[in-house]
This record gives structure tokens, sequence and C-alpha cells, in this order.
């Protein structure tokens, strides 16, 4: 199926690798020109886009600024051109469980989660309406609506996703999509879950014949195809929306 989005300007944070950087190799699959910011590791991911005869540019920032985040987006308009699509991927979680974090934990958690995303599309939205419209995708999670331990993670993916459905209606006038992606436990070279894995290796064993009717965690390229998708125009009527991606899974996380 062809989807439509060959020439598109798509920006993503967190891009250097996992589910950000799955998802900015599948838009250069399909044609766009890529926009990507992470902490570390940009240099060395911009080469799998541009074997697909795309334009790349990568920018090292801080999402948890939000001038770093609106410089990424201005450096990237400016040498790509514009901004067609967004993908607010950056994310994680500071502190342990409720009684042993912080409100600087929960203060951390959220700036890195949904504010991040706030100032993503605050700073892309322009460059968007100039095009005459856009698709913006928040990569929350189903810890979002489903109970686990570090509620402040959960909390700021809950907002994540309201924030989608919101805007989703603000921004309709302006031929401007926006919708929330939640994946589960999702498994990568260097991620918190292979982390986990190495260290723990019965336990997550245990977690996953507890919790996956499948029997496995996703790859990050399962998530990335739902993801290329929404953004596309061959998902024009899904606006607002929260798309669950986690094979059924069950608990979203364990205590570790």
């Amino acid at each position: 199926m062809d989807l439509g989005l060959r020439g598109k300007v798509a920006l993503v944070t967190g891009a250097a690798r996992g589910i950000g950087y799955a998802i900015a190799a599948r838009l250069a699959e399909e044609g766009c020109d890529i926009g990507i910011c992470d902490v570390k590791g940009v240099e060395a991911a911009l080469p799998a886009f541009t074997t697909h005869g795309v334009r790349a540019h990568g920018v090292v920032a801080n999402v948890m600024e939000p001038s770093e985040v609106e410089r990424f987006v201005v450096e990237c308009a400016g040498a790509l051109g514009g901004v067609d699509l967004l993908v607010a991927n950056a994310g994680g979680a500071f502190g342990k469980n409720f009684l042993e974090s912080t409100a600087d934990d929960w203060l951390k958690t959220f700036q890195l989660n949904l504010f991040h995303a706030v100032q993503s599309i605050r700073s892309a939205i322009p460059y968007m309406r100039e095009r005459g419209g856009g698709s913006i995708l928040l990569i929350a999670s189903i810890s979002g609506w489903k109970p686990a331990p570090r509620s402040q993670y959960g909390a700021s993916k809950a907002a994540e996703i309201y924030l989608a459905s919101s805007l989703a209606r603000e921004f309709a006038p302006y031929m401007i999509r926006v919708n929330a992606l939640s994946p589960g436990s999702t498994v990568f070279p260097e991620g918190g879950w292979d982390t986990f894995r190495k260290d723990q290796p019965q336990r997550f064993d245990d977690f996953v014949a507890r919790e996956f009717p499948s029997g496995r965690m996703a790859d990050p390229t399962e998530i990335a195809d739902v993801a290329v998708f929404l953004l596309s125009g061959r998902a024009c009527r899904i606006n607002g929306a929260n798309i669950q991606c986690d094979a059924a899974q069950g608990q979203p996380t364990v205590e570790k």
C-alpha cells in the first residue's frame, strides 16, 4: 500500500534508537525527509535514513529543555524546508514507587513526557499551517490507563493521551490531525527491558509468560508500522484517537 508520504518532512524526537529510530526508519522507507533529535547517537543513526534516498538532519538536544526542543524543530525545518509530520516519542521515568519518589521525580517525568510533547507541537504547528496541514503522533503507553508501579510515568502518559484528543479538535480546522499511540512493553538493545532481561532473566521470563498471551514482547518495527500508517493520509479519518498496540498485554510493567 502506498501511504502517500513521499516528499513529506517528518520530525521524530528521541530517535537515535528504539521505537523512535524504528519510526524514523519506516518514514524514510516511505520517502520522507527525516529530522531527529536525541541526547546521543544522532550522527550514527542518520546513515540508515539516507540510504533510502531521502535527506536527514540530526540535532543533539535535551528535550527536557523547552528551548532545546524549539531549536530542534526550527533547525530541522530550516534544513529540510518545513514540517509535515511530528512524532513526540522521547520519554521515560524518574524515581521509583510513589513513597520512594520525590516531587522533583514527578516534575522531571512530566517534563520528559508531556511537556516535551507540548513544546514540540507548539514549535511545529506554524510550519504545518504554512503547508496547509499535517499530522502529529504522541507516543504514549498502555501505562496511561493500566495501573502499575511508578505512577508518575503512567500519569504523564495519561496526560499525553488526553492532550492528543483535545488538540485534535482544536487543530482540525487547520487540517492537522493529532493522535496517540500506546505501545505495550517493547524490547530493543540497550533499552530498559533488555537490561532487565540480562540482569534478571528468570523474572523477565516469568513476566512475559504471565502478561503476554502471544508469548513475547514487541519489536520496535512492529510499533513503527502502526505509527507510520497513523501519520499517513490513509488514516485521514483517525483523529483524536489513542491506538492501543500491545497484543493484549496484561500488566504494563513490573517492579524492577
